[in-house]
């Protein structure tokens, strides 16, 4: 009862800067935008959650994809409609291996905001603060660049506006119609050293939408074939932007954080006497928790009370970022002590942030297959804790970039400095991205198979 958007304030907060040059610029920063307009609806946010509810029970599936941090530098129209457009191919694959609705949530307008290991930087003798994403600091590194600046938060805002302006229109105005998405499908499989490997189960989707259309089920006669619900999600990290922001929803009376219909605590400040657990618990906004290494049952389930106290259908993603080395030993606990719990969640996997490594060169990369091993060893854990593996959850970009190694295209070390863009960490491109989107649907494939087996074989013996 006593809590209220600024209540986090008196909370120890973790990777939210505290060297502002000017705090009363920064304070009549975040006033100015409390009285700007909200980026989203509260009735949007509610039905994220309706959506989430059906993948906590099985009956759908999460694709959580996007950049690893938004730039103010490289926004542009093209770079959100490829990734808009890599994200609607991988649903449909993702939707035909799994047999259900794959809810689309994008790492989209507003995920601007990094936690960072050190506070610090150090270059030749010079030691300045870290980057901390374009909402706080610049990457030049100078000490003009990477003071914290308060009108950051404002250009922010904008970009976001701008973004999900055009994300509306990109899914309502015909864009995504399910034959432009299918026939970007195929050109992928023509494009892809290992098509033909992708083939026969284009080749069954191809087969699907022509008896669809046989059947009369077209754009001019069901306007959801050329529709989709697409959702927006960040980290809630800098807490003044996200108080900002939060308004009292006039139809309900409840507390929302208009900035994205879906928020996550990171794996570095889910503490639960925190700022970040305190301002998450009072929005009513589906939550995400990153569960990585470290984190003990007791701690997860004390979170998913405090965030979660009447266990609303839909209000926790429990987002697993072990590494392809650690999953098979840190993630069973966790499932099998909220089974035991009764809690309604939704489990997803992060196979990016747990499989970082650098290389001799000096980049920053993620192998591929260490990727694809993480989301199977995922699927294959938390299927045997008697749970559903609901979703995934990538850093990926629609742009050619050479950041990750490995896949079809055999990424290699020495090939990462010719498109390597990244802000901070390293993303899947469009055709890597689309590609693990094809192995994971053939593992989900396999597992309706057998699931479907195994209900036949009951029904025989009955």
């Amino acid at each position: 009862m006593s809590w209220t958007p600024s209540s986090w304030r008196e909370r120890p907060a973790k990777h939210i800067p505290e060297d502002y040059p000017d705090e009363s610029r920064l304070a009549a920063v975040e006033e100015q935008l409390k009285s700007y307009p909200p980026l989203v609806f509260a009735g949007e946010a509610r039905r994220l959650r309706k959506r989430l509810a059906e993948v906590a029970a099985g009956k759908a599936f999460l694709l959580q994809g996007g950049d690893c941090a938004e730039s103010f530098k490289e926004f542009h129209p093209n770079n959100i409609r490829d990734t808009f457009r890599v994200i609607l191919q991988m649903a449909v694959v993702l939707t035909f291996a799994a047999e259900k609705p794959v809810v689309k949530v994008g790492r989209i307008a507003g995920q601007f905001a990094k936690p960072r290991s050190s506070a610090v930087e150090a270059i030749g003798g010079v030691e300045l603060p870290s980057y901390r994403g374009d909402i706080i600091n610049g990457m030049d590194f100078d000490d003009a660049s990477r003071a914290p600046d308060p009108g950051r938060l404002l250009q922010a805002y904008s970009q976001s506006a701008a973004t999900l302006n055009l994300l509306r229109a990109f899914s309502q105005g015909g864009y995504a119609d399910l034959n432009n998405v299918h026939t970007w499908m195929l050109g992928f499989i023509e494009r892809s050293p290992q098509g033909e490997k992708y083939a026969a189960l284009a080749d069954q989707i191809s087969k699907s939408m022509a008896f669809m259309r046989a059947c009369g089920i077209s754009p001019d006669t069901t306007p959801e074939v050329q529709q989709v619900e697409f959702y927006t999600s960040h980290e809630a990290l800098l807490l003044g932007y996200e108080e900002a922001l939060t308004r009292i929803d006039s139809t309900t009376g409840e507390w929302y954080d208009t900035s994205a219909h879906m928020l996550w605590i990171g794996h570095r400040t889910r503490q639960i006497d925190h700022a970040h657990v305190e301002f998450c618990k009072g929005v009513k906004n589906p939550i995400g928790i990153k569960c990585g290494p470290g984190l003990e049952t007791d701690e997860l389930l004390r979170l998913i009370e405090t965030l979660n106290p009447k266990d609303e259908a839909g209000r926790i993603v429990l987002i697993a970022r072990f590494g392809a080395d650690g999953v098979a030993q840190g993630l069973p606990g966790l499932v099998r002590a909220v089974q035991a719990s009764g809690r309604n969640v939704v489990w997803s996997s992060d196979p990016m942030h747990g499989n970082t490594l650098k290389t001799d060169n000096g980049f920053k990369t993620r192998p591929v297959d260490r990727i694809l091993s993480e989301v199977r060893d995922f699927i294959d854990i938390v299927s045997s804790e008697g749970a559903h593996p609901g979703g995934v959850h990538f850093e990926m970009t629609g742009q050619d970039v050479t950041e990750c190694i490995g896949g079809a295209q055999a990424i290699s070390e020495e090939d990462l400095s010719s498109r390597y863009h990244t802000h901070c960490d390293p993303r899947l491109n469009g055709e890597q991205a689309l590609e693990l989107a094809f192995l994971i649907a053939e593992k989900l494939q396999s597992m309706t198979e057998r699931s479907q087996a195994a209900m036949s074989s009951t029904a025989a013996v009955l």
